[in-house]
């Protein structure tokens, strides 16, 4: 089934890292311009073979930098239809048990995490409501769900906001034909998880509680959030996929 855009530009945060990358890629090759945004630049050879994708360099808890970059992207477009907002940071080493948590890392994760999804709304639902369409995805994680007796505190708390978020945002705009659904992606092969080159025997282990015996690639992230956005899922919102091979269906 091919699916099919009624909407012609879109909004990647994160754009860089193995998700954003991945959708970047996706929403460009169905002709969608694509604003990239991230703090680290896609190759060359990227956006050389990705011409209607334009990368601005931003830390997405700047409001004014963000603001002007899709505002300007926006009169050239006539129009942003399409938001998919990836970034998240999780802090192994510094992002413990709120208990033992130094309190900059708690309001500093939360700033990238959450705040970052109120200035994107801010920001791109008035414009989205000038055209009555558009469709936002937002990347959760599955540790939103659960708690851990060896916790990233702020990073499944930060996550679980955005669920409530994302579902107050669906019926907010639903009259002015913007959905807004959340990914939950299970552990996903990206640089966030460079702690797997340096131990591969985890990665393996952990696969062994994943019912489809692998974790997961940025391309099954990519898979759900495409879908979401597309007319095929155009009676989808307020709602979440789970992306994890099956991990929390398990006892």
């Amino acid at each position: 089934m091919k699916l099919k855009f009624k909407g012609k530009s879109a909004v990647i945060t994160g754009a860089s890292g193995g998700m954003g990358l991945e959708i970047s890629k996706r929403l460009s090759e169905n002709n969608i311009s694509v604003l990239m945004l991230d703090l680290q630049s896609p190759s060359k050879e990227f956006l050389s073979n990705h011409q209607n994708c334009e990368f601005k360099k931003v830390d997405v808890t700047n409001f004014k930098k963000m603001k002007s970059y899709i505002d300007n992207f926006y009169k050239k477009n006539k129009s942003i239809d399409y938001l998919v907002n990836t970034t998240g940071v999780l802090w192994f080493d510094k992002d413990v048990s709120a208990v033992d948590m130094n309190s900059d890392v708690w309001d500093k994760v939360f700033e990238i995490n959450l705040k970052s999804m109120m200035y994107l709304s801010k920001i791109l639902v008035p414009l989205m409501k000038k055209n009555s369409f558009g469709s936002m995805v937002h990347i959760s994680s599955i540790d939103a769900l659960s708690g851990d007796d060896k916790p990233q505190d702020a990073y499944g708390a930060s996550k679980a906001a955005m669920i409530r978020l994302s579902k107050s945002f669906a019926i907010q705009f639903a009259s002015n034909n913007i959905r807004s659904n959340i990914v939950l992606p299970g552990p996903i092969e990206t640089g966030m998880q460079v702690r797997w080159k340096k131990n591969p025997k985890a990665k393996k282990n952990l696969e062994k509680f994943i019912p489809l015996n692998r974790v997961g690639k940025p391309e099954d992230i990519a898979n759900a959030s495409i879908f979401l956005l597309s007319e095929q899922a155009n009676y989808i919102t307020g709602t979440e996929i789970i992306v994890d091979g099956g991990l929390t269906s398990k006892p």
